[in-house]
């Protein structure tokens, strides 16, 4: 029998029936369908905008840390600093990372994943303008699917950032930094990047 779409669960293990998403205008924008593993195997590639609608938010972290110079060789097997192609022992970090998170919060971690993103989206930036040839930067607001790219990128930077700084494991750096960016810490090198974008764009209101 078919498993119905309460039962199925992220690598079998963590749930998604109880994820909740508090800030209301990224609900549209983070996709929660659950899935078991966050490999879609790119039918969303030729498709405008699909990613903020059909494809797993888990997935598109996955993705984002296969950027090339991400993640380096700090995980197993990896011998190079390019990481297209490792998908597959990437996600078995992940799954490694995961089981951590739970190990020391005690929480879902996929649950610990999207307030991370939450914490890390800013909600303002900066922009140049060009008038009778002078530019100036000015403060915008971040449209919601790229306050979501930006978090994104930052948890991946800020991740790549602590895997070559130290001696540790790829998954204890990662699960570390999602916990730090969750309780919207100082420590967390993604709330750090926020909190500097948002600072400049402050002063240039």
């Amino acid at each position: 029998m078919s498993k119905t779409k309460k039962e199925i669960r992220l690598f079998n293990k963590w749930p998604f029936d109880d994820i909740k998403i508090n800030d209301r205008t990224l609900e549209n924008y983070i996709n929660l369908k659950p899935i078991i593993i966050p490999h879609s195997a790119g039918r969303h590639e030729h498709r405008r905008f699909w990613k903020t609608s059909k494809v797993s938010i888990i997935e598109r972290f996955v993705n984002r840390l296969l950027s090339p110079g991400y993640i380096g060789s700090k995980i197993r097997g990896h011998k190079s600093s390019y990481n297209s192609g490792k998908k597959s022992k990437l996600i078995k970090s992940i799954k490694n990372a995961f089981t951590l998170i739970e190990l020391l919060t005690g929480e879902n971690p996929i649950q610990i994943l999207i307030d991370a993103i939450m914490a890390a989206a800013p909600r303002e930036e900066t922009t140049k303008i060009a008038m009778g040839g002078i530019s100036y930067a000015s403060a915008v607001d971040i449209a919601p699917q790229r306050r979501v790219d930006l978090a994104i990128k930052y948890l991946s930077q800020a991740i790549s950032a602590r895997s070559h700084s130290n001696e540790r494991q790829f998954e204890e750096n990662l699960a570390q930094e999602l916990i730090l960016a969750s309780s919207n810490s100082q420590e967390s090198r993604a709330i750090k990047r926020k909190d500097e974008i948002e600072r400049i764009a402050v002063s240039a209101r």
